[in-house]
């Protein structure tokens, strides 16, 4: 039998609570004027088994790491994303909720040397480092300021493409991930007659496992990927199941998640862009 609460849920790892607040805010928060009250983080993680010490203390270094400002309104602390946090969020929206692209290939030579920050910065966007001058990968992102970039097609032996992506990117490893995803995803669809609540629950743990992997996926084109690939799988999954869920669960925001100003506003652009985007996963 599948799970019948949340709570049944078969995890592959357990939920950290820092790591979740950061899904929290980007999938509930952010594309709502990305403020909230405390008290409703409190009250949204408790079936997770993430306690009231644990939410203030991970939001507490969300503070100092300068992703969050906080303030106080009465009796009430309500947190809201700074500037820059904003931006980073809406860079990993734009990864989670879109869709594959098949770039070109992409060499960056650094004449001094690349630095850890740097490479860093390149893997959200699927480059691999060979050594500390050169880093390989996707043609996505901007060109950083201190290197050269030489782009092509592939040309030759295409058959080849699937033994570089295996040669350069764990591609196994992050295979079983999705395949990992795809198992919970599966007790989540099999999960009947769901409250707004356990609606919005599931539509963010299903977020949360998805964020896991997709940020550390290269997204390479499509021809360097293993024949049946678990992240294509898992893309459309998490965008059907997201759909289903989300007029139950943006339904509860609406009556539920409060900012300083009241009840949390109705979808910006940036929100709604995601739900076109996801359906067009379905019907590309």
């Amino acid at each position: 039998m599948g799970a019948e609460t949340l709570s049944e849920l078969t995890l592959s790892q357990p939920i950290r609570a820092g790591s979740f607040i950061v899904t929290v805010f980007g999938d509930v928060i952010a594309p709502r004027g990305g403020e909230v009250w405390i008290g409703n983080l409190i009250e949204f993680c408790a079936p997770f088994g993430i306690s009231e010490t644990l939410i203030r203390t991970a939001v507490s270094r969300l503070v100092s790491a300068q992703q969050l400002i906080g303030l106080r309104k009465g009796r009430r602390s309500f947190y809201r994303l700074t500037d820059a946090a904003r931006t980073e969020y809406q860079q990993a929206a734009e990864i989670i909720y879109g869709q594959p692209d098949d770039s070109e290939w992409r060499v960056l030579f650094f004449a001094t040397g690349s630095s850890t920050t740097q490479i860093e910065a390149l893997g959200l966007h699927g480059y691999v480092p060979l050594n500390d001058r050169f880093a390989f990968g996707p043609a996505r992102g901007e060109i950083p300021e201190t290197a050269l970039a030489l782009t092509a097609s592939a040309t030759g032996a295409q058959e080849y493409l699937q033994d570089l992506g295996a040669v350069l990117w764990n591609l196994d490893a992050l295979g079983q991930d999705y395949e990992g995803f795809l198992a919970l995803a599966s007790q989540i669809k099999q999960m009947r007659n769901l409250s707004p609540p356990d609606a919005l629950h599931a539509r963010v743990l299903l977020v949360h496992s998805f964020r896991q992997i997709i940020l550390r996926d290269p997204r390479l084109p499509h021809a360097a990927l293993p024949t049946d690939w678990a992240g294509t799988r898992a893309r459309k999954f998490f965008a059907q199941l997201y759909l289903e869920l989300s007029d139950a669960a943006d339904s509860h925001v609406a009556a539920s998640f409060h900012g300083s100003e009241g009840v949390l506003g109705a979808l910006e652009e940036e929100g709604a862009t995601r739900y076109t985007l996801l359906r067009h996963s379905l019907n590309p």
